[in-house]
This record gives structure tokens, sequence and C-alpha cells, in this order.
């Protein structure tokens, strides 16, 4: 059976970047055709500086957002990575077989790395190998796919890279996965800088929209969304990419095909009134069941619980196999 793997990040309110960029499809499809493992990855919150008790809580939302959405624990694997030691196992592993200039040329690494220098900090070397630890995510679990929005792709194709190469020289080890997108908003772009992607860690301002906001906080964020020169509505992501990005989110919202919806409004108001009702809609159910589930903390606090036994159950036979062939002994459990 496929198995899959994917995580997210608790650095910032989860978006609908996030869900319309991959977590709708985790719950609609992936969980539901494959064997699937989603893990909110605390250990990479910690590659700059940050507020522990914040990561904390955000973990924690992040956690309960993702059954909010309709991760179904019985469908699928919950759990929080910090809690599962193998990821941790593998990354050192597979840091023995990256090289500095993989990390190096990682866009991401640049612009944060870029970006802590600028506010006059350092640069952890953690933010360098984290990608590795990604990796280390996929490979311990097996996963033949991962659904990632388009940024991401690099990191899969790292993990793919490393799984080669440690195979090549040590014996077979790990499944060689593959990356998976939506065809449609697979990235999703920040409503006030339609050439920058829509992400959580920026974490203020109006071109955001969080999965938790208010259904009249979206509507007025929508409708002040930033368009372009002309009043056409056209599909034209390298001209028009401020109507391009509304319409996309439309598409994704209503199951309508972008190019074809532009041909349906003759003014960028309409298309924002549309745009901003089709995402209350499709946020509403999340905000209704995340409600439910904080009422419940015993319950989430459960399924993490579990899906950590499960997960770790998973993985450590890989990573222990790993261990072995790269040349280490093997530890005698108890």
């Amino acid at each position: 059976m496929t198995r899959v793997f994917s995580g997210i990040k608790p650095t910032g309110h989860l978006t609908l970047g996030n869900y319309l960029g991959a977590m709708r499809r985790w719950a609609a499809v992936d969980q539901h055709r494959a064997d699937s493992v989603f893990c909110v990855v605390d250990l990479h919150a910690l590659t700059v500086d940050h507020d522990p008790a914040r990561v904390r809580r955000l973990s924690r939302q992040a956690a309960t957002l993702l059954l909010a959405i309709g991760l179904d624990p019985k469908s699928c694997t919950v759990f929080v990575q910090s809690h599962v030691d193998e990821h941790a196992r593998l990354s050192y592993l597979l840091e023995c077989v990256a090289t500095d200039g993989e990390t190096r040329r990682m866009i991401q690494y640049r612009e944060k790395a870029a970006r802590e220098q600028r506010r006059g900090g350092s640069v952890r070397l953690s933010l360098l190998t984290y990608p590795v630890l990604m990796a280390a995510d996929i490979l311990a679990y097996g996963a033949d796919e991962v659904p990632v929005g388009d940024d991401q792709r690099p990191h899969v194709e790292l993990a793919r890279d490393l799984a080669v190469r440690f195979n090549q020289r040590y014996g077979h080890t790990f499944v060689v996965p593959r990356a998976t997108h939506p065809a449609v908003a697979a990235r999703v772009m920040n409503l006030q800088d339609p050439m920058s992607k829509m992400g959580k860690s920026d974490d203020v301002g109006p071109g955001i929209v969080y999965l938790l906001d208010e259904p009249d906080v979206v509507r007025k964020k929508v409708v002040r969304a930033v368009t372009d020169s002309g009043r056409d509505v056209v599909y034209d992501r390298e001209a028009r990419p401020g109507v391009t990005n509304l319409l996309e989110i439309l598409a994704a919202c209503s199951g309508g095909d972008p190019k074809s919806l532009a041909g349906a409004y003759e003014s960028y108001g309409a298309l924002k009134k549309d745009t901003a009702e089709a995402v209350v809609e499709v946020l509403r159910p999340v905000r209704e069941k995340h409600k439910e589930l904080c009422a419940d903390p015993g319950y989430v606090e459960g399924v993490l619980r579990e899906g950590a036994e499960r997960a770790r159950g998973m993985a450590r036979p890989t990573v222990d196999a790993a261990h072995q062939a790269i040349g280490l002994l093997p530890a005698v459990r108890a």
C-alpha cells in the first residue's frame, strides 16, 4: 500500500495557503487512499529565534487543526515530531551523507538567513541543516509520496537524493519518495503582495487569511486585496498576478477552473465578493470543528499519544537498519 508523509511547522498560525495548498488534500484524498502519516514538525520551529511557550501553543493549535480539517485517527497517523526520537536519530546519519553545498543552495535557507542577519541576529546551524531533518522525517517512514506545495518541492528532491546516495553507499535501506501537489492553488499568494507566498511565518498583515479568522475578517482581507492595473478580469500570472491569485483561490474553493472563471466577471469588485464568500464557506466547518475540539483537550492529547506510539513502531525498524548499514553497533534494548 502506498505510504504518504507530510508535516506542518508550528511557526505561525496556519493559513488559507496551507489549507488549499496541501492540508485539504490530506483530509479529502490522501488519508483514504494510502497509509498516511501526518506530523506537527515542532523541531523545525527551533531553527530561528523563538518563544518556547509560543511554540508549544502553536504546536497544540496545529495538531488540533489537523483534526479539525478532517483527518481521522482511525484512517491515518497524527502525531508530534519531537515525541518520536527516530527523527533525530536518523537526521544525524543523513547529515553524514549530505553535503554543505546541498543545504546552502536551498532557497529557504538563503532567505531566512538573510532575514535573521537583517534583524541583527545570528544564523543558527540548525537553519542550515533542517532540510536534512526534513529528509529524515520522510525517509524514516518509507514514504512513497510527499504531498507539498511548490515551494517545498526542493526539500523532497533533497530527500530523494539522500535516499539514493545512502542506498548506493551502504545498501538498500530507504524508499525513494516523490512529491505530489494539487493542480490548482498549489501556491496561494499574499493578498497584499501577490508576488509573495501567503506564509504563516509572516504572522501579521492584511494579506494573510488564517484558518481561524472570523468571517468578517476574511471578507475584509479579500475585499482589500491588491489587484492590477486595468479593469478586465484576466487570468495571467505574469501580467495580472493579483487577479490571478483571486481566481485561483476562488477556483480552489469552488471546484472551478480559474481560466474559465475569469470570463464570468466584468469587474474586480464582483470577483472579490464571490472569492470572499467562497473562502468563508470553505473555512466555516474547520473553525467550527476546531472550537469543538478545543473544548475536549483530552481527546487531542490521546490522539497524539497513540499517534506517536504508532509512528514509533513504523519508523524504528528503518532507522535501526540505517544505523546498522552505516556502521554503528546495534543498541541493546531492555
